[in-house]
């Protein structure tokens, strides 16, 4: 992957080549809802995981040897990785072991990305690449993949039965035939599924017991979901929760992924975030998400090491 890009250039570049974490109650073979009770030296009740876009330019065997080397617990990589790792002759088999022979599980996969077309023959000829991704995921052993809906829609057109049974279909495919949890994220730019109460309504209607969401800070602030929503969840209902921070300036309207910053560096009320998220009952990864190009020029480990750190210190003051 090219460091220069970012989600809105992942999610808008790819067009028509789109076809778009931790518990135990599911088949995957991730720690899910680790036992352990606590994590980073007692310091954060949640596992810390490391989105590899943070750290974007580095090779994928880097991100591993560097997450772990950081202190994380878990890593989140992106599907066009594994999908590089296979075609220049990696086993995703060999990367599996390597990440937990690294002390790393793999909450999520990034991701299904125009998983749910308007249309049933968009949805059948996006199928195949829809199975390949979610093939690659259940292949290093993660829990969770990431359904990214088609992005033209606007919300006034969006067809909220459609998109529903399109992502209950998703469950039942990815944990019949590949033990992996589909989970809806929503993303600003995405007409139609930007805010919290849209991905929470397409997956409730889904009538499906594991039917996920996955939060992102960010994009619930620019996004104008606002924050109090998720104390109405369950902390079931949360795939794997997105972290960082968002600065003063630019203004709101001007914000893009670009502009995330370390946790505790912006103005989120993160610390009230995360005691709804305790006070909800969720269990699983707290992750860090960032897109920043000016973090991508410094040394990777670095950037990893002050993303966990910043990340376990507004834990810490959130839970005092």
């Amino acid at each position: 992957m090219k460091p220069t890009i970012d989600r809105r250039t992942a999610l808008l570049g790819m067009g028509g080549g789109l076809a778009a974490s931790c518990v135990t109650d599911t088949a995957s073979s991730g720690p899910q809802e680790s036992p352990k009770k606590t994590f980073q030296n007692s310091r954060s009740p949640w596992p810390i995981c490391l989105d590899t876009a943070t750290i974007r330019p580095v090779p994928l065997l880097e991100k591993i040897r560097i997450a772990a080397e950081a202190g994380f617990d878990a890593i989140e990589p992106w599907d066009g990785e594994l999908r590089d790792f296979e075609r220049e002759g990696g086993s995703l088999a060999d990367l599996r072991k390597r990440i937990e022979d690294a002390g790393l599980f793999v909450p999520s996969v990034i991701g299904l990305w125009n998983a749910i077309p308007p249309t049933r023959e968009a949805w059948d000829a996006g199928l195949p690449d829809t199975r390949d991704r979610m093939r690659m995921a259940s292949a290093i052993g993660a829990e969770h993949i990431q359904v990214i809906p088609q992005p033209q829609r606007p919300w006034p057109e969006f067809d909220l039965a459609w998109a529903s049974a399109r992502y209950r279909d998703l469950l039942v495919m990815g944990l019949a035939d590949y033990q992996i949890n589909p989970a809806m994220v929503f993303v600003q730019f995405l007409p139609g599924v930007a805010r919290l109460g849209q991905a929470a309504a397409i997956a409730l209607d889904a009538d499906h017991p594991k039917a996920r969401i996955i939060p992102d800070v960010f994009h619930m602030h620019i996004g104008d979901s606002g924050f109090s929503g998720l104390r109405h969840l369950q902390g079931d209902f949360i795939a794997i929760f997105q972290f960082n921070d968002a600065p003063a300036t630019p203004a709101k309207p001007e914000l893009k992924d670009e502009h995330r910053v370390f946790p505790g560096d912006g103005i989120l009320p993160l610390e009230q975030s995360l005691r709804d998220l305790r006070d909800i009952g969720y269990r699983r990864c707290v992750s860090l998400e960032l897109y920043n190009p000016e973090y991508w020029k410094r040394d990777p480990l670095e950037v990893a090491m002050e993303g966990r750190k910043k990340t376990v210190e507004v834990i810490e003051r959130a839970l005092a």
